[in-house]
């Protein structure tokens, strides 16, 4: 692995001096794990503005196919080429942390290369100044290689680091008094968004990026689609979130079986464009086997009919120019999900009266009453930092409490954690992991029970640490079945599972006859799964009866996003039958909305106009640095001096978009 001015996040893997149309090539790679293909001759080109989803069941290789694109792994046959002066942005789905650093100081190794230029300015002025030979030639060429560095040091924008730092970093949720917070301070989470900001802030020609939604809320989501969608060159990404995935990409790569299929659709196409793909194969394929089979038979009918030796040889050699259609082997391996009964509990297993939670002077949330009966169903949804993960360890008796909180008669509690994988002891099988928490009769059926988790066979005496994010999380939850429960606590539990294993999750827990509370942020994993919601914000929570859409559609709200917005605005608190306990109801006159319309299309046009006006500047900025590119363009400072210009109009108008978008948004909500 090389490293380069950029730091850790950027790993060229060959340097070519070649001039390519694409970005990256990679050139019949296979990856051989103990004589199993897990990639068998691949090859795809990465092309600039490619926005690729890669997609395929957990342990098929995506992961593996992005730390070879980023030089972390090398190929055990073939090659991955790409141009030298490629920068590269890599994401991994864990990260061992270095600490000592504010978020504020961690953040702003982004610009590394950035303060390396402007040091070495700096050290060329002072050579400068103690030069005296004014007219020699070492003084002249001394004079223009501090006018072009200087001229790259107002390209990258150098005053405006700061700026940029805030921006980044409060999309991605942090508040303004986080950033002067030492780093160790935050959890697991919350640093993955610092090293995702690094990504972001240093501006990469591609994205390289392992499930960079499973640490944020929905807000952060939005916004990092947004950042993505208008800021970002190339972009590969590996995501279980489906309507990200579907809002981010535009080309999607399934890897299965070892084998790719390229679709230059987003994913929701592409589930429809594989199902008719292996729909006409199959078709195809029957109708080739029918003409062979009834080929044949002529042939062995009339073989020995001197009358017929003509058609027959004619049919033979029909035969032999027949082109064998191929079915694509399907992945068959199922995931067999299935909760053990729920012993009956009471009526009431969890009731909360007065519950709220403080530390120090921080109030989590306050005077909390609810009450969940035996048999429901629900969600706890709510921006990060609300107090959803709190509220279970407060349920769970991890941490103590103000109020009144009972756990009802016989209520026995499985608990699936966020970091439940990560807590897995790597260094053994994952035989081995059941096997030590396993008792009585359950230890005779632990094969089986693997198997049933697509563990059989040979992937059983895997070590937990070669297995994939979703493989782990897979092995976490067999702990659940070890012993009945009646009262399911999941916090997170779709992380790192693939859209398959989530829909089958997803039925399981449907079919689970005992008390479900899941913490999730996925709107469609909640869709059809839950019957009540509480809603987690402003140190309250509040009670939703009904599905997570029929919450939405009562709240006037199309994405979870607008929940973690404030609506105070113009509105009053009043009570409602209609299954909330607490809705807010704007009153506005005829002309007073009528004006409010009038001030949403006028912000609607402004937007439309901003983004055209974007897409111009880009396309100039484009050209540009293709002249640039060139000798000619290399030494030409007006060049230098329009690029920096369009750079720093490009900004204005982003952020003036920005600024339109929060204007817009909050009309909107007082239009509800």
């Amino acid at each position: 692995m090389t490293k380069n001015r950029f730091g850790d996040f950027f790993h060229p893997i060959f340097a070519v001096d070649l001039v390519y149309d694409f970005m990256i090539s990679v050139n019949n790679v296979s990856v051989v794990f103990g004589g199993f293909y897990l990639l068998d001759s691949v090859s795809f080109l990465i092309n600039k503005k490619d926005r690729i989803g890669l997609t395929g069941r957990n342990g098929a290789g995506k992961s593996t196919t992005l730390k070879m694109l980023a030089g972390l792994q090398m190929p055990s046959e073939g090659n991955i080429s790409m141009a030298s002066d490629i920068k590269i942005g890599y994401l991994p789905q864990t990260k061992v942390y270095t600490d000592g650093n504010t978020v504020r100081k961690e953040a702003e190794k982004a610009f590394a290369d950035l303060f390396a230029l402007k040091d070495e300015v700096e050290r060329l002025n002072l050579e400068l100044a103690g030069r005296e030979d004014y007219e020699s030639e070492a003084y002249m060429k001394l004079l223009d290689k501090i006018h072009e560095k200087t001229e790259l040091l107002a390209i990258r924008g150098e005053n405006n680091i700061d700026r940029e730092v805030e921006v980044v970093l409060k999309g991605l949720g942090f508040k303004p008094e986080d950033l002067d917070r030492n780093c160790e301070e935050f959890s697991g989470g919350w640093r993955m968004r610092i090293e995702l900001a690094k990504i972001l802030l240093a501006r990469p020609d591609i994205f390289l990026l392992d499930e960079p939604t499973n640490h944020l809320d929905i807000e952060s989501i939005q916004w990092l689609e947004n950042f993505l969608a208008t800021r970002a060159n190339a972009v590969v990404l590996v995501s279980h979130d489906r309507a990200f995935i579907d809002a981010v990409t535009t080309r999607t790569i399934e890897i299965s079986l070892g084998r790719i299929y390229d679709y230059k659709v987003n994913y929701s196409k592409y589930v429809q464009l594989r199902a008719e793909r292996l729909e006409q194969q199959q078709r195809a394929f029957e109708n080739q086997q029918k003409q062979i089979q009834d080929t044949e038979a002529f042939i062995e009918r009339f073989r020995y009919k001197a009358t017929k030796a003509v058609q027959v040889q004619s049919r033979i050699k029909q035969l032999e120019k027949i082109d064998r259609i191929e079915v694509d082997e399907v992945d068959t391996s199922r995931l067999n999900l299935k909760f053990p009964p729920a012993p009956r509990s009471g009526d009431f297993p969890v009731i909360a009266q007065g519950v709220g939670k403080t530390y120090g002077n921080h109030v989590v949330f306050a005077n909390a009453d609810f009450t969940i009966r035996r048999g429901e169903k629900v969600a706890f949804v709510g921006k990060n930092g609300e107090g959803k993960s709190t509220l279970v360890k407060c349920i769970m008796g991890e941490i103590d409490y103000d109020g009144t909180l009972k756990i009802g008669h016989n209520v026995k509690i499985g608990y699936f954690a966020q970091n439940q994988a990560q807590l897995l002891d790597e260094n053994l099988t994952v035989f081995d992991t059941i096997d030590r928490v396993a008792v009585g009769d359950i230890r005779t059926k632990i094969r089986d029970i693997l198997g049933a988790f697509m563990f059989g066979g040979e992937a059983s005496d895997k070590k937990v640490k070669v297995l994939s994010g979703g493989e782990k999380t897979r092995l976490a939850m067999i702990r659940l079945l070890l012993e009945p429960v009646n009262l399911l606590i999941l916090d997170e539990p779709t992380n790192h599972l693939d859209m398959k294993t989530k829909d089958i999750l997803k039925q399981a827990i449907k079919d689970f006859n005992g008390t479900v509370i899941v913490v999730s942020h996925d709107r469609e994993f909640l869709d059809g799964l839950v019957d009540k919601v509480y809603e987690f914000g402003n140190k309250r929570i509040k009670e939703h009866l009904g599905g997570i859409y029929d919450f939405l559609q009562r709240k006037k709200m199309e994405t979870l996003q607008d929940l973690e917005r404030n609506n105070n605005v113009g509105s009053k608190s009043v009570s409602n039958n209609s299954g909330d306990k607490e809705i807010s109801e704007t009153k506005l006159s005829y002309e007073e909305r009528k004006e409010l319309q009038r001030q949403i299309k006028r912000l609607e046009k402004a937007i439309a106009d901003n983004e055209k006006r974007v897409e111009q500047i880009e396309a100039e900025i484009q050209s540009v640095e293709e002249q640039l590119a060139s000798p000619e363009g290399a030494s030409d400072t007006q060049l230098y001096e329009k690029h920096g210009a369009l750079k720093k109009t490009l900004d204005e108008v982003m952020e003036n978009w920005t600024e339109l978008s929060e204007q817009l948004e909050k009309l909107r909500l007082q239009d509800l």
